[in-house]
Order: C-alpha cells, then sequence, then structure tokens
C-alpha cells in the first residue's frame, strides 16, 4: 500500500477508535472534553515544537559563512522540491543522524549532527537532506501532531474513566453501552495502547513516504540507501546522547538514535532498515 494511502487509512483507523472507546466509557460528554484536552495540549507542542526540540538539541543556526557546503547543499535541494530555504542547524553530537521540524514549509528547519558530516559523502548527505525535505513538503510535523492529539485524547478519556471508577462512578453510563464494567476495564487498559500502536504505524509509514519523496527530490535512490545502511550502523555503535534524554523526540530521527533494539517491531518508531534500503534500491 502507498505510504500516503497507508497514513490515511492508519488516521481513520484512529478517529474511529476514539469514537468507539469515548461512546463506550465516556458518553459524549467525556469524548468532548477528552478531545478538548488533547487540543490544548498539542497546540502549544505544533506552534512551538521547532524551537523546543532544536533547543533540546542544543543545535547552533549556520549559514553560509560557517557551514557553506551544508546550506549549499539544502539551498539546491529545496529549490528542486520548490520549497522554501529551511533554517539549517547543527548539532554538536557524534552519534550520525538528522531530523526535520516545523509546523509548515515556510517555518521548517533541518538539523544534522556533526557525525553525520564526517560519516557520509556529499552525495550520501544530499539523499539524507532531500529525506529531510521530503518530510517538510509532505507536512509530517502536522500529521503527526494530529496522530499525537487523537492518541493522547484516547489515553485521556482511559483516565478519565478509571478516575470515576475509583470513586464509585459509571463511565459512559447513559449512552447504552452493552458492555458492562467488566468490558469497559478491559476498555480502558488496551484502548491506550492501541491508540499508541496506530500512532507508531502512522510513524513508519511516514519515513516510507519521506524515504520515497526524498529519492525524488535528489534523484539518487541509491545515494540515500547506503547513507541509511551507514546512518544505522553509526548510530547503533554510538547511539545519540540527547535523544536518549529525550526518547520521545526519537521518531523525527531519519535513523532511530536510541540504544538497545525494539522488543516487537510493533512498537518501533522507524521501519526495519533493510525494507527502507529494499524498497530504495527498487527506485533505482
Amino acid at each position: 500500500m502507498h505510504s500516503g494511502l497507508k497514513t490515511a487509512v492508519l488516521m481513520a483507523a484512529l478517529t474511529a477508535l476514539f469514537v468507539v472507546v469515548g461512546g463506550v466509557l465516556g458518553g459524549t460528554t467525556g469524548m468532548v472534553i477528552a478531545l478538548g484536552l488533547a487540543v490544548a495540549m498539542n497546540a502549544g507542542a505544533y506552534w512551538y515544537s521547532d524551537k523546543m526540540v532544536l533547543r533540546m538539541y542544543n543545535a547552533q543556526p549556520v549559514d553560509k559563512a560557517s557551514a557553506p557546503r551544508l546550506v549549499e547543499i539544502v539551498e539546491k535541494l529545496a529549490e528542486r522540491a520548490e520549497l522554501p530555504m529551511p533554517a539549517v542547524y547543527l548539532v554538536d553530537e557524534s552519534s550520525p543522524n538528522a531530523f526535520a521540524t516545523g509546523r509548515n514549509p515556510d517555518n521548517a528547519a533541518v538539523a544534522v549532527t556533526a557525525g553525520l558530516m564526517d560519516l557520509l559523502n556529499e552525495r550520501e548527505i544530499r539523499g539524507v537532506l532531500a529525506h529531510e525535505l521530503a518530510h517538510v513538503k509532505n507536512r509530517d510535523i502536522l500529521i503527526s501532531t494530529i496522530a499525537a492529539t487523537v492518541a493522547g485524547a484516547i489515553s485521556a478519556l482511559a483516565n478519565m474513566a478509571q478516575f470515576m471508577l475509583l470513586f464509585g462512578g459509571r463511565p459512559g453510563e447513559g449512552n447504552g453501552n452493552p458492555l458492562g464494567i467488566a468490558g469497559m476495564i478491559l476498555a480502558m487498559i488496551l484502548a491506550p495502547i492501541a491508540a499508541s500502536l496506530i500512532q507508531m504505524a502512522i510513524s513508519r509509514a511516514r519515513e516510507y513516504g519521506a524515504d520515497a519523496g526524498g529519492a525524488e527530490i535528489s534523484g539518487d535512490p541509491e545515494a540515500l540507501a547506503r547513507a541509511l545502511d551507514k546512518l544505522a550502523r553509526g548510530a547503533s555503535r554510538e547511539p545519540m546522547e540527547s535523544a536518549e534524554s529525550h526518547p520521545a523526540t526519537a521518531q523525527m530521527m531519519i535513523v532511530n538514535p536510541l540504544s538497545g533494539e525494539d522488543l516487537m517491531q510493533l512498537f518501533a518508531t522507524h521501519p526495519p532498515m533493510e525494507e527502507r534500503i529494499r524498497r530504495l534500491r527498487a527506485l533505482v
């Protein structure tokens, strides 16, 4: 399935899960309250996430005077992608990685680590930066924010229902809920897990989409494939210290920056590297 279509299907599934769980656990009123809370919490993240993330990683802005090679590559790729020139940042970490942030193409930023610049050749750097610009072009920050809003609303509903049960209330009472208390308790436990799984699947679909988009922007899928292989090996040898301190931001990186292996692929924020490389090489 095409990554864009897959993302749309997953977003629809997440929304449907919210409607069903909301009706069971909170009724109409509970759904509205939970969604309002989630929107309020994520609105700030949407507007200020770029500054927050760049600050977390101590990313420093660069220009043609301080990093001419890097800025010139971004400039040419942005022109090819028909995007406004994003702000360019360098992260002083030896672990090789990159990410993009910003709520829309007019407020975008791309950042790479010093380790990435040392590890990759210029052709591979172009492939990586094209991938990050594809995230910008696809408005993936907006998609991830909406997914986080709905998943957060589901978790808020589950927490509200638990609170009501503890104090003798009946979550979902009056809305024709057929499941009974036992069913609602099960929904409280499973719904947030299901929401997280769907959210992670959306993240993986976004990575596939950015790989394909990056290959199109750069016109060189083999360069991105080689870069991903090098980055995955480099990041596994040397995990990113700042990402270890902020694991919630790990999904923004082009490769998993954290130490340790995922217990299950379902819980991974990044697709299997072998499959990403296979898909890119199929485009050559």
